[in-house]
């Protein structure tokens, strides 16, 4: 197919910006920046003038929106996902990325990355916690009586669902078609606007709405990956607290800010094909090692069946559990639990799709989509069973009692609980801590890249770039934190409101998905028509 006259003078005009890049001769879209940092500081200038007030005004939006947008952003988790495995299906699913017929990268790497970046300190963070949460607090989908061996495999089948095919697909399967097809085909930038590029135009998404489009959707992620840096720091100093008696409050949260700026600003810098990749294959080496030593001596038959039961549970019930509304499960669980995650995936998902796109040059549509939304979510649930699966049953036999402390949403708490609780208590809970903060880093890492290369248009983005994003947002959590960790959740509130916009981003993909990877078949000569 033959591009148009617009087509090659954006490819052109792109290539032109990129080379300016990377000659150091401005320093990324003025619009990005402009209002992204722009909201940075409006967000902290007014938490510090009046924080109750801004906490009000973002709770009324987070409540609206989770109460009449949640069953539109569940749609469009389920329609992404059997889209994809559609796509994933057809022959068009054999086209490679990039028109490239070696990956950039081995299989083990790419998998690391795609696990550590997407599944990130929030899933390591609510691993233990969430179902034992469930496990106390019967979700609306069940009638299982709390805390009874019946209520085991729903607890699990309900995190499974929060973490689940669908969350992981709209991360980086249909977005990550369309930004391959007209990144690596066609020479358009790396950017969320380009998702939006074939339906309202090359020409009027170089400009100001382009800009405008990207800004949005980078807000949504600096909202969604400040959070997890504020809240690691105060869960590292109450886990140091607990384990070796480190002072807890703010000088203690800040040096552990340092540290963890310091490990992704310096991954951020080297790239994907160093840092970032060597981070996230020593972070699944760990998890794979505390994983083992869970396995082999912890409740082994207790965590067998109950993953086998609960994964059983998870596919009977998924249409009931991913189509369950307000009117079926009372408002605050809904707003707090799955359009809470429904929306903070959404809010993520247009720069995760950037790196998915990034680092698969030369696998298939295929193997990208039953990586991202197949292996990855049984991989999440694994990892839910061991630290959740064997808090439920420390929880059973009176090892550990949170039912207290997740009532008042203390994960931090029970994250911290079940490692001590576990064979080899602290050193396993040391071990946990660690694992904990390098996952938060590689988010950290990946979203800087990410970031970064929304601002420069191309996938080489400046070193300054990158670092000047990562301590943006590591500054940004040391001030909300010296506030108070309340002001951290405000924010981490505010990505259910962003999800709006950045997922009217999304929605052409559902289209737009299938159209690309036809196009790369035809251009590979996989399909003729």
């Amino acid at each position: 197919m033959r591009a148009s006259r617009d087509d090659r003078n954006w490819t052109l005009t792109t290539q032109n910006e990129a080379s300016a890049t990377r000659s150091g001769t401005h320093f990324g879209d003025p619009t990005v920046m402009g209002l992204s940092i722009g909201f940075i500081i409006l967000f902290v200038a007014f938490s510090l003038i009046d924080a109750d007030a801004m906490t009000a005004a973002i709770s009324v939006g987070f409540a609206w929106t989770a109460k009449n947008l949640g069953a539109y952003f569940q749609l469009l988790l389920l329609l992404n996902l059997f889209i994809a495995v559609g796509v994933a299906v057809s022959p068009a699913g054999r086209a490679r990325i990039g028109d490239r017929q070696r990956p950039d990268m081995g299989t083990f790497k790419w998998v690391s990355i795609i696990l550590c970046t997407l599944l990130g300190g929030g899933g390591v963070f609510f691993a233990a916690g969430e179902p034992i949460y469930h496990f106390v607090v019967t979700p609306p989908a069940f009638s299982s009586e709390p805390g009874t061996p019946a209520a085991v495999p729903n607890a699990l089948a309900q995190s499974f669902m929060h973490w689940g095919f669908h969350a992981w697909a709209v991360l980086g399967t249909l977005a990550a078609i369309v930004l391959s097809h007209h990144h690596y085909d066609r020479g358009l930038p790396l950017q969320p606007r380009t998702l939006l590029a074939p339906l309202l135009g090359e020409a009027r998404m170089r400009g100001v709405l382009g800009g405008v489009v990207d800004a949005v959707c980078v807000i949504a992620v600096v909202a969604g990956t400040v959070g997890p840096i504020g809240f690691l720091a105060t869960q590292m100093n109450f886990g140091l607290h607990t384990l070796f008696g480190v002072t807890e409050g703010y000088g203690t949260q800040l040096m552990i800010l340092v540290v963890l700026g310091g490990l992704y600003v310096s991954s951020a810098i080297t790239g994907v094909d160093r840092g970032i990749q060597m981070l996230s294959r020593f972070n699944v080496m760990l998890a794979l090692g505390i994983g083992a030593v869970i396995l082999l001596f912890g409740s082994t038959q207790f965590l067998f069946d109950s993953w086998f039961q609960g994964f059983g549970t998870y596919l009977g019930s998924f249409f009931e559990m991913a189509t369950m509304t307000s009117q079926a499960a009372p408002d605050w669980w809904m707003k707090w639990w799955t359009v809470f995650f429904f929306a903070w995936f959404i809010g993520y998902a247009p720069l995760m799709a950037i790196f998915v796109a990034r680092i698969s040059r030369g696998r298939t549509i295929r193997q990208l989509v039953v990586a991202v939304a197949l292996l990855a979510p049984v991989a999440t649930s694994l990892w839910f069973t061991l630290l959740g699966g064997s808090g439920i049953f420390y929880q059973m036999s009176g090892a550990i009692d949170l039912g207290e402390a997740l009532n008042d949403f203390q994960f931090d708490v029970a994250t911290l609980a079940v490692a001590q609780a576990l064979p080899g208590g602290k050193l396993m809970a040391l071990a946990v801590l660690v694992l904990t903060t390098i996952f938060v880093a590689t988010t950290g890492d990946s979203m800087s890249y990410a970031v970064s290369v929304v601002n420069a248009g191309h996938d080489d983005p400046q070193p300054a770039l990158r670092a000047f994003w990562g301590v943006a947002m590591a500054l940004m959590a040391a001030v909300l934190l010296y506030m108070g960790a309340g002001q951290i959740g405000v924010l981490q509130q505010f990505i259910v409101i962003t999800a709006f916009p950045v997922s009217l981003v999304l929605l052409p993909t559902l289209w737009l998905g299938p159209r690309a990877a036809q196009a790369m078949a035809r251009r590979q000569g996989i399909v003729t028509s």
